[in-house]
């Protein structure tokens, strides 16, 4: 299997690279993360205007056609500078379950002004009780003349306060942990009955918790048919882990050579502690955990180029558990060897740790994954 990048796959990184290294350092960042919307509007502009927002989305849609290794390109280098912008939750998630699930009309409607950086969207998926089980719903949609009412609670969702439109999993039919009955909406994120409590997360996003209180929406609001949404949602939300597990393995990158590089100058009883050999040891084992994700991160973007299937759900939930291992022992290690000022707001190295940790607990823990990947393979 051929896991090296084509010319184009190349040029998208070259771009993206430049822009981390130019234009995008930790003070940057911060900057970014303290702006009121919590990014850069700016930054935002220049995705768009540099095509990555397009990159998922059919050239009839608009986009470039690009596939799972472009999006891993993107998101593996928005790691190594733990990128605050919301690419993942509007154009993976968001954007992707219009562009899975959506009609024709509605792609014509949310997805051009999406890449063009003018449109900005969330997912509503997360309710307390279901844990990771998308299934699991108690926020309802009841069918009212032609269109429906929505009640219910949604928690953490991501970009929810910056959001234009929502798309919602909400329960049409059936019991609250069937997997028959669950369907998916787009609605304006400010129509009558919405509220929302917006955070900032532990590792710099911002998120939001939401109500719906009879928020009645058209037919046109419905994504596909009713009832069958829970196919798209797990397609989008194993592109959403798949992402996140790149932005995992760039943040890994980061935090073993950062550490290296300061074992070579930090002493400690008149010696440089990289002369150490039990630091020594530790260090290789941050390389080959970083390393072994990454091989594994390019695997799975072969087989999910291939199409989405039994086969790439297996890797993708594969890639969940060694992206949690790996990001624990890195993170954790990194920690060690800086020190006390390895916990500091003011070194990166919090920052990534604080990023690689959250992913572990985005869509599905390690143990979920493992359950997970038992029952794929049989």
């Amino acid at each position: 299997m051929d896991l090296s990048l084509n010319d184009e796959q190349l040029l998208i990184k070259d771009s993206v690279e430049r822009f981390v290294l130019n234009d995008y350092g930790f003070d940057q960042r911060q900057k970014c993360v303290a702006e009121a919307q919590g990014y850069s509007a700016e930054n935002w502009a220049t995705f768009a205007e540099l095509g990555w927002l397009a990159i998922p989305f059919s050239e009839e849609d608009g986009g470039l056609g690009g596939t799972a290794i472009e999006s891993m390109v993107v998101c593996e280098q928005f790691g190594r500078a733990i990128v605050v912008e919301p690419f993942v939750p509007t154009v993976v998630l968001a954007g992707g379950a219009i562009r899975l699930g959506g009609s024709l009309e509605q792609r014509k409607r949310y997805l051009p002004p999406l890449i063009e950086g003018k449109l900005q969207g969330a997912l509503a998926f997360v309710e307390p009780q279901g844990r990771f089980d998308l299934h699991d719903l108690t926020t309802t949609a009841t069918a009212k003349g032609d269109g429906f009412v929505i009640n219910g609670y949604k928690a953490v969702v991501l970009n929810a306060p910056a959001a234009d439109f929502l798309v919602v999993s909400a329960r049409t039919s059936g019991a609250q942990r069937d997997t028959d009955g669950v369907s998916l909406f787009v609605l304006d994120a400010k129509q009558a009955g919405i509220s929302h409590h917006d955070f900032t997360t532990v590792d710099a996003m911002r998120a939001s918790e939401i109500t719906f209180e009879n928020v009645e929406v058209g037919a046109d609001a419905l994504l596909g048919e009713a009832g069958q949404g829970l196919t798209v949602l797990q397609q989008v939300i194993d592109e959403g882990t798949f992402a996140v597990c790149a932005e995992a393995v760039g943040c890994m990158e980061v935090l073993y050579k950062d550490t290296v590089e300061y074992s070579k100058v930090r002493e400690q009883f008149s010696q440089r502690i990289g002369s150490f050999q039990a630091l020594q040891h530790r260090m290789v084992d941050m390389f080959m955990a970083y390393e072994q994700s990454k091989s594994l991160l390019y695997m799975t973007a072969a087989y999910l180029e291939k199409g989405y299937n039994e086969e790439a759900r297996k890797y993708v939930a594969a890639l969940k558990v060694q992206i949690g291992k790996a990001g624990k022992l890195v993170g954790q290690d990194a920690i060690q060897i800086h020190g006390g000022m390895g916990l500091t707001d003011e070194l990166s190295t919090t920052h990534y740790f604080k990023r690689v940790t959250v992913i572990e607990n985005m869509f599905g823990n390690s143990r979920f994954h493992l359950k997970r990947f038992a029952a794929l393979a049989g």
